[in-house]
């Protein structure tokens, strides 16, 4: 018997990651790492990815299975959310208002400036001299 499965891709700034919800206790593995071991210390991160499970109270239903590549942590943690969100909106799409609600469907649509001829980074002039 083939098992359901929910997918979803979020994405974030320059990271893309993969979301796979199968149905299980809760477990979130990360590029094949369980989540505290992915994100180390970093309680704020932990607590960005399971923000759509505990709202649309799933916390213990589904294990979250993620592909995540590019940009740096808090990009992938944010990218990791909007999939999750997108999975979850497939599995019962009748949490589509409160997640939108929260913002959680909304791609971050901020990224970083491109670098301008004539200047050291997108913004800063080399440093002006008088004499």
């Amino acid at each position: 018997m083939a098992q359901v499965q929910y997918y979803g891709t979020g994405r974030r700034k320059h990271s893309v990651a993969r979301v796979r919800l199968v149905p299980g206790d809760g477990r979130v593995v990360i590029n094949k790492r369980e989540m505290d071991d992915y994100f180390g210390g970093l309680e704020v991160l932990k607590l960005i990815v399971k923000q759509p499970l505990v709202l649309t109270e799933t916390v213990g239903k589904y294990d979250v299975l993620v592909n995540v590549r590019g940009g740096g942590t808090t990009g992938q943690a944010g990218a990791i959310r909007h999939g999750i969100s997108r999975a979850l909106l497939q599995a019962d799409p009748e949490s589509r208002g409160s997640l939108k609600r929260a913002g959680f469907l909304t791609r971050d649509p901020r990224m970083k400036e491109r670098k301008k001829y004539g200047l050291k980074a997108a913004r800063r002039a080399p440093q002006f001299s008088k004499r």
